[in-house]
């Protein structure tokens, strides 16, 4: 290669690398600046939020309704034939093996079917044999409802047409602090003895 060409390619390089280098600088120090971004400073993502929704006996609730006590917040609906029994099940077990701390612990079911989920029906659903004991049954307008689960980033829709529709819906059970802020999620298939102690777990760590 001809000498001038080295000394051409050389100085491309240093140019390369100049700009590299000021480029680091300029990230590195933006990073230091502004202490990184949301999600690694709090360390948790971003769950939850102001609703407005009404309990199966039709009192106006908000996101207040889970401040002073540790809530576990599961979204689905009373005609669903297997995962929402079986998960409101799961967690009355989770919250016995507590002990003494089962007091502090609220389970709160939101339903995603609002047509159907009148604060009766909710009532009357909760109400049933083999559910634990003081769930809060959540429902509202369909606008409500849509609000709720955008701030838990609860998936679900409607499949289906007429009398015989169903719901889609996901299967994440979320555990929230006293303070209403997220602090877990729970699998719905997790089993009662290792839910309780993942609940244990978050509960000692405040």
């Amino acid at each position: 290669m001809p000498r001038r060409s080295i000394l051409l390619f050389a100085a491309a390089c240093l140019a390369v690398a100049v700009t590299l280098a000021v480029v680091t600088v300029v990230v590195v120090t933006g990073r230091e600046q502004s202490g990184g971004d949301a999600i690694a400073s709090t360390g948790q993502p971003a769950v939850g939020g102001p609703f407005n929704l009404v309990d199966q006996n039709g009192t106006a609730v908000d996101q207040s309704l889970l401040e002073g006590r540790w809530s576990l917040v599961f979204f689905g609906f009373t005609y669903c034939p297997d995962y929402c029994p079986t998960t409101l099940a799961a967690l009355g077990a989770a919250r016995a093996q507590l002990g003494d701390a089962a007091e502090d612990v609220q389970i709160v079911f939101v339903s995603v079917d609002p047509d159907r989920d009148t604060p009766t029906a909710l009532k009357a659903y909760l109400a049933s044999d083999g559910f634990p004991q003081g769930v809060v049954g959540l429902t509202g307008s369909p606008e409500q409802v849509a609000v709720a689960a955008k701030a838990y980033r609860a998936f679900y829709e409607k499949v289906g047409q007429g009398d015989d529709y169903t719901m889609n819906h996901g299967l994440t059970v979320y555990l929230m602090g006293p303070d209403g802020g997220f602090r877990s999620a729970l699998s719905h298939d997790l089993g009662p003895e290792a839910s309780a102690q993942l609940i244990k777990r978050v509960m000692a760590r405040g």
